[in-house]
């Protein structure tokens, strides 16, 4: 794997989903929800296309490694405020997904003044991450009348849950490979 590429095709693609976020909160905020779904939809397989992108034909990058993570946190971030904004989901769901971010932020600086960067990505947080990208569609459809909408309802609200448990499960993997790492001192 050549760390240094800048143009992959998963970097387009990563870029490409970022550039649909004010897409989907313009969508969003403007009540289009179908169409905001079919962009949360977008970027949701445009996440799982990249990682199969950059594994099948090894165009992994140190760029891909910090694109792919940021564009999942923008989106869940910016779709979980909208959500709230239009009281789809309550204000507490954005206060622990984002104080999960908050926490795990504070580990950065102290990693890279002992020269690591950011801690590879964990399959918990993987998990948690997949799991609220599914719960935000499926809270949004849930606003919808009749059958659909209820099964919408309980399914999202599964995955949200399912999805703040392992994101806080993440956290404190990450911290406790953090600490480590910042007890062990400098980087070999």
């Amino acid at each position: 794997m050549s760390t240094e590429r800048v143009w992959t095709v998963p970097n387009a693609i990563s870029v490409a989903r970022l550039l649909l976020v004010p897409v989907f909160a313009w969508l969003i905020s403007a009540g289009h929800d179908l169409a905001a779904l079919a962009v949360l939809a977008v970027a949701g397989f445009s996440d799982w296309l990249d990682g199969v992108i950059a594994r099948r034909f090894d165009q992994g990058s140190r760029l891909g490694a910090l694109l792919d993570p940021a564009a999942d946190r923008l989106y869940i971030l910016v779709t979980l405020v909208m959500l709230a904004w239009r009281e789809v989901v309550p204000w507490w769901l954005v206060l622990a997904v984002v104080g999960r971010d908050v926490l795990l932020a504070v580990w950065l600086p102290l990693l890279a003044r002992r020269g690591y960067g950011p801690l590879p990505v964990h399959f918990v947080g993987k998990a948690g991450t997949f799991a609220l990208l599914y719960a935000f569609p499926l809270l949004l459809l849930a606003r919808w009348e009749g059958a659909v909408g209820e099964a919408a309802l309980v399914a999202g609200w599964a995955f949200a849950w399912w999805g703040v448990g392992l994101y806080w499960l993440a956290a404190v993997v990450y911290s406790r490979q953090a600490l480590g790492l910042v007890r062990a001192g400098g980087a070999t």
